[in-house]
């Protein structure tokens, strides 16, 4: 069976950290392609404007909210009864994207924010593509799960969000950077895992992507306007979302494993 753009049209996708930056993004990109999807941020009531907004004018919802700290286990729980429940089946895309940053290296950075930054980053992503797997395995042993014999007709996709500073080292984030780096090893590992299976696991690398990441990160105006001089244009959060459109729209037997996507004149990292 050929794949196309068109076989995103009635793919059921969960997506984390999707009331702002690539999150938003992403949700809006998978449902033009008719993608129906379950979103998740910690902030409801603007999880509830992107949802009615992605409702606006259609007969039948696209999306569903379901608010909550993304690396709690009943939250993720609640997310794939949710897809079961509005949509009437186990999500085959499921995003991990939720993170946050932090301004500062190991020796610089405020360690009062170390353990919420890894605890969702790190846990909440693992938590998720462990989640992920068993519900598109159909059991929470994987070892024992076969090769699903019509695996070439329906594409299966975990796609993780990582970043450039996840592979390059930066002096200057390299407490949040240890983090992606963790998420990058996690993405490899499930990969090797679930490949064999049917399953594609995708990381996908930004380089600057200018959105409210930085604000929440903690990083100073002035240097901020420096980046945007230095570096710009920058990459925007459509820039990536065209990427998990692109990779999760391949036919089932083709696997896009990673892409590092940066601004052109971004040199470094």
């Amino acid at each position: 069976m050929a794949a196309s753009a068109e076989t995103l049209a009635g793919r059921i996708a969960i997506i984390t950290g999707a009331s702002s930056g690539i999150g938003l993004a992403i949700a809006r990109q998978l449902a033009a392609n008719g993608c129906r999807s379950v979103l998740n941020a910690r902030r409801a009531p603007t999880l509830n404007d992107v949802v009615n907004e992605l409702n606006r004018n259609i007969p039948h919802p696209l999306a569903i909210g379901v608010p909550g700290d993304c690396a709690d286990e009943a939250a993720i729980q609640q997310m794939f009864l949710a897809a079961r429940s509005s949509f009437g089946a186990v999500p085959d895309l499921v995003v991990v994207n939720a993170g946050r940053g932090l301004a500062g290296s190991v020796v610089t950075s405020d360690p009062e924010e170390w353990e919420e930054m890894i605890r969702t980053n790190l846990l909440g992503a693992a938590r998720l593509i462990r989640a992920a797997a068993h519900a598109m395995l159909g059991t929470s042993d994987p070892a024992a799960a076969l090769l699903d014999p019509d695996w070439l007709n329906r594409s299966r996709d975990i796609v993780v969000i990582g970043s450039v500073v996840g592979r390059h080292v930066s002096p200057y984030s390299s407490m949040y950077g240890s983090t992606k780096f963790g998420v990058h090893g996690l993405a490899e590992g499930v990969r090797r895992e679930l490949g064999p299976k049917g399953i594609r696991v995708t990381l996908i690398e930004p380089g600057f992507v200018v959105s409210e990441f930085q604000g929440v990160a903690g990083y100073k105006d002035e240097w901020f306007r420096g980046v945007l001089e230095k570096l710009g244009p920058v990459l925007k959060p459509d820039d990536v979302a065209r990427m998990v459109s692109f990779v999760c729209a391949q036919p089932a037997h083709v696997h896009v494993g990673n892409i590092l996507i940066r601004p052109t004149r971004q040199e470094y990292p």
